[in-house]
């Protein structure tokens, strides 16, 4: 598993030629968006924003759309992968405005707030939870549910699995240390939304967070929880022993080993309960 995370095996991967990846609606919000339909079940399914992991900085476009592919065919909707904008260059709010745009852009134009899906991992876990806390504040109708993978929910950095976890996951501590204060831009780390453990959570929509054994962040993850849990939230944190960061990115190759199976099948139970 950890072989496949780190061989480059990943980004060797190809789009299904049956995806469909026309536009479904014609405007997203101001924000260059990918349509990515599995199963070209359009609109009328509702629909999944995907928001992409790399440390706020980074992208790989291609990667990300097989990985939306894959997500779209596990929760029976097109998947709007958002392009939102990068730090050092875009620090907090920008990517979390992007986010909130493209949402709203879906709402805009017809499609239920019932029938809406976010799911991100990694740094995409953290803005689209943190747009979470924004669209509530405001008052916008939230999404069926959201999935956080791998999510760093608490900026300063104080869950006890960064320093237990140092060693065991693929990423080190450190170099959150660099990525952070790039994206803050002088922001709080411990104040919402850039840093959502510390927002008021009550009213949140139901939330699956998928985090690895292994990870910095599995504490991010279960602290995150509990405080949604009790804020109300149904929320809950779907373990896997032994596994590093966005482990379920094995989910992208052909044939996944069987913790990929293992999260998109979970996925696919989760997002039918939503209906």
């Amino acid at each position: 598993m950890r072989e496949l995370l780190t061989s480059g095996t990943l980004f060797s991967a190809t789009l299904p030629e049956d995806t469909g990846t026309e536009p479904l609606l014609p405007h997203t919000g101001g924000v260059p968006c990918d349509w990515i339909d599995a199963d070209r079940s359009g609109i009328d399914r509702g629909a999944l924003v995907y928001v992409h992991g790399g440390g706020f900085e980074h992208t790989h476009p291609g990667t990300e759309r097989i990985l939306a592919q894959r997500l779209s065919r596990a929760t029976g909707r097109p998947a709007l992968r958002v392009d939102y904008r990068l730090s050092p260059k875009h620090p907090f709010p920008a990517p979390v405005e992007d986010v909130v745009a493209v949402y709203r852009s879906l709402l805009d134009q017809g499609v239920p707030a019932s029938r809406v899906i976010l799911a991100g991992e990694s740094a995409g876990a953290t803005l689209l939870l943190s747009a979470l806390l924004v669209l509530k504040e405001e008052g916008t109708p939230l999404p069926a549910g959201a999935v956080p993978v791998s999510a760093l929910t608490d900026l300063t950095l104080s869950g006890p699995s960064l320093t237990a976890n140092e060693d065991r996951d693929l990423v080190g501590g450190a170099i959150m240390e660099h990525i952070l204060p790039r994206y803050l831009a002088g922001a709080a780390p411990d104040r919402a939304p850039q840093s959502p453990l510390h927002g008021d959570l009550r009213g949140l929509p139901p939330l699956l967070l998928p985090v690895g054994g292994d990870e910095l962040f599995l504490d991010d993850a279960r602290r995150f929880a509990e405080a949604a849990a009790t804020a109300g939230v149904d929320a809950s944190v779907d373990l896997y022993e032994g596994m590093p960061h966005v482990f379920h990115l094995a989910g992208i190759v052909e044939d996944p080993p069987p913790t990929g199976r293992t999260f998109l099948s979970r996925l696919r139970e989760w997002a039918d309960r939503l209906g």
